[in-house]
């Protein structure tokens, strides 16, 4: 299969998995190990989760099947969720600071934008010597680990700042 077609049914399966993590906490009982990977409130941070986890998850599959053979695989794949990630935060709080308020047909464009976004930076630097070197690689497994860890961490410990502040009930984490 070729680099293409892996990043669309990388954007499809995120696009399906990140919208079925929304709920999965709920639907768990608030299991706090469900929470580490799904949404546990309406903050925006959490909500990256449903970004972060099916695109690292694929990632993981896309390594297995051709990303050793890809020098600049990992680097590649942690800036293309940091880009998703950037995108999801800047586009959300641009256009909810314009309006006054959030309007869920936005927030939702603005995921699948976040996900087309790291896509199409995976797709686009994959086929590069982008950051190629073994330093490159080093600093995007350990990336990758702070990202995981930041999630798991910040659910159940999140500072006090607008981006952890769940807007509907006025609370912080889990």
């Amino acid at each position: 299969m070729d680099l293409k077609r892996w990043q669309i049914i990388g954007a499809v399966f995120a696009l399906i998995m990140g919208a079925l993590l929304h709920f999965t906490y709920e639907w768990s009982g608030e299991n706090p190990v469900v929470g580490i990977f799904s949404a546990v409130n309406e903050s925006t941070w959490e909500h990256l989760k449903l970004l972060f986890v099916p695109v690292a998850l694929f990632a993981a599959l896309e390594y297995i099947g051709y990303g050793k053979q890809i020098p600049n695989f990992v680097p590649v794949k942690v800036l293309s969720i940091l880009l998703g990630m950037i995108t999801i935060i800047i586009a959300y709080y641009t256009y909810t600071h314009i309006v006054g308020q959030n309007y869920l047909w936005v927030d939702i464009g603005i995921f699948i934008l976040g996900v087309l976004a790291a896509y199409w930076f995976s797709y686009s630097f994959l086929q590069t010597e982008f950051l190629a070197s073994e330093c490159a690689v080093c600093l995007g497994w350990a990336g990758l680990l702070l990202l995981a860890f930041s999630f798991a961490f910040f659910t159940f410990c999140p500072p006090h700042v607008e981006l952890f502040l769940d807007p509907v009930t006025g609370t912080y984490g889990r």
